[in-house]
């Protein structure tokens, strides 16, 4: 039994947002008041002109760019316009970078408060490359074997893994006869990742963009009605394995059953590339960005929450801050949650809640952060407990109505790879259950006390964790509810939109905002979409267009060229 147990909802800050209220027995998290970790870098990198040098060349572009939110996203395109010479300013109303990628803090404890999976790494080396540094003088990678396992409700399990003559051997155990699915999967999968790669780093702005001719050769991809789950049954005929081929479709807030076929590229680039852990969890990408751009000479302002934009003709000409300060703007880089700002700040020219409420949304999650005075060292760095009738399950998740009895939970343990996420001794818990997002208005004050109960109960029912609730010291809960109200999440909708067809490419937010001449988007709101390889690419999207419109070079970096033909 823990010495000492403090439980309840914890004083949580999400994504920047307003403070969460304490329950009667909840410590306060300690927040961090700067992003950036005190790492030491040169600022003259691989023989590239030094921040003090372009401070007294900006003329190169001489363009004020602000950009209102430090997400990984926002990160990213201040330190690759700030390396071009851009006047760069970022405005986080948080005391903390990383948004939804940022640190939460419960004592000695330190967790990711969203994204844990980190995929296809060199999409996060080609963002440093952009800055002129290499990722490895910022993070510690660890690349995870196995990466996942995959339990069922029939006690089947899958250790998965990068190696594939391993993986073959993993399924061979579990599911006699369907490694050879798994071959053919994997031989197939590539060309299609390879064909459609392109599509994802070009903006989708006109319609002319789809003649392109990177664009044509995918059409047989993209122009399917098959689901995720449909294009599986042509590799594998046991509907569980399935499931370890279409779950990653969660990443982007969608069930298997309607996330669109050309989606598998998602556990391709898994089983291709495999998952990494950066050492102090994933939040430590924003704290590097942050680092990296400031080196580059961008300015990040903490607690500085933006109240508005005003206006001329199609052009962002300043951004108010609730302080009522003013700043004088050439282009603006937005980073906030796409339906919250199109709502809430931008002075009468956005969009309507009514109408964005037209549009298909993702799914929420009900996130469990646990301190913990024991190890669980057989348990693995990453785990999936499927729903019993997972069908039924990710249904009624995509339905938005019922908060479905029988929940699937993926569990984080990291501190069986990363000693410094929590003291000697002990570890920290990360559990995340995808639910409804907030459009069918439930109470989650009311229900959420029961169903962390049901969470708690089925993590330790499924895995070796039968005292788990005798060893907790510390923890925070954070609702869809939460997400919606203190992280500014449209409809908690954690994962953006949906990544439907008619939602995608063209149809989905431009990265450079239709109607307007100087005002970009960066995030899992816009192309390409959800998830950090793609809110990266959006970064160098709309970092490229805004570049292009002022006259400035951008040639952006390919190491994913060579890694894919690998």
């Amino acid at each position: 039994m823990a010495d000492e147990r403090r439980i309840g909802v914890a004083e949580v800050q999400i994504a920047g947002g307003a403070r969460g209220e304490a329950g009667s027995h909840a410590r306060t998290p300690d927040l961090p008041t700067r992003g950036p970790p005190n790492t030491e870098k040169s600022l003259a990198v691989r023989g590239h002109l030094s921040y003090e040098y372009r401070a007294l060349h900006h003329c190169m572009a001489g363009k004020r760019v602000i950009v209102i939110g430090a997400g990984p996203g926002g990160l990213a395109a201040a330190g690759i316009l700030a390396n071009r010479g851009f006047d760069v300013t970022v405005l986080e109303k948080g005391d903390r970078v990383g948004g939804r990628n940022a640190e939460l803090k419960l004592g000695d404890y330190s967790f990711d408060t969203g994204p844990t999976f980190l995929h296809q790494k060199f999409c996060l080396d080609e963002i440093f490359a952009d800055m002129d540094r290499d990722s490895a003088d910022y993070l510690d990678f660890v690349k995870l074997d196995p990466m996942t396992r995959l339990s069922w409700a029939d006690g089947a399990s899958l250790e998965t893994s990068f190696d594939q003559e391993k993986m073959e051997g993993n399924i061979a155990s579990v599911f006699p006869g369907e490694e050879e699915g798994f071959r053919r999967f994997m031989a197939e999968q590539g060309p299609k990742l390879r064909a459609i790669y392109p599509c994802l780093q070009k903006p989708y702005h006109k319609l002319t963009a789809y003649v392109r001719s990177e664009l044509l050769k995918v059409i047989p991809y993209i122009a399917t009605t098959k689901s995720v789950v449909e294009e599986l049954e042509k590799y594998f005929t046991d509907d569980r394995l399935k499931l370890a081929f279409t779950f990653q479709s969660k990443y982007l807030g969608m069930s298997p059953w309607k996330c669109p076929a050309l989606f598998t590229i998602l556990s391709y680039t898994e089983y291709k590339f495999g998952i990494y852990h950066t050492q102090g969890g994933l939040c430590r990408i924003s704290h590097a960005f942050a680092k990296a751009a400031e080196e580059c000479g961008a300015e990040i302002r903490l607690e500085a929450p933006v109240k508005s934009m005003e206006f001329e003709g199609r052009n962002v000409s300043r951004v108010i801050l609730e302080s009522g300060e003013t700043l004088d703007c050439d282009d603006v880089v937005m980073n906030a949650d796409y339906a919250h700002a199109v709502t809430n700040l931008m002075n009468g020219r956005g969009k309507s809640e009514e109408e964005l409420r037209g549009k298909k949304f993702s799914c929420s999650t009900f996130m469990i952060y646990l301190g913990l005075d024991k190890i669980y060292r057989d348990e693995p760095h990453h785990h999936v407990i499927f729903a019993d009738d997972y069908h039924r399950n990710v249904a009624e998740v995509g339905g938005e109505k019922i908060v479905s009895d029988d929940v699937s939970v993926y569990i984080r343990n990291s501190s069986v790879t990363d000693p410094t996420v929590a003291p000697d001794g002990h570890s920290q818990l990360y559990l995340l259950v995808p639910t409804i997002n907030t459009r069918a208005g439930h109470d989650w004050d009311e229900i959420g006390p029961e169903f962390r109960e049901r969470v708690l109960k089925r993590v330790e029912e499924k895995t070796g964790m039968k005292d788990l609730r005798d060893h907790i010291v510390e923890e925070a809960i954070i609702s869809p509810a939460d997400w919606r109200d203190k992280g500014s999440i449209f409809m908690g909708a954690t994962f953006n939109l949906a990544h439907t067809i008619d939602q995608m490419m063209y149809l989905r937010p431009h990265n450079r905002m239709q109607g307007f001449d100087n005002l970009y988007l960066v995030g899992g709101g816009t192309h390409p979409g959800s998830g950090l390889p793609t809110i990266f690419e959006s970064a160098r999207i709309s970092s490229g267009m805004l570049c292009e419109a002022r006259g400035v070079a951008y040639e952006k970096s390919d190491l994913a060229s060579a890694v894919m033909a690998q």
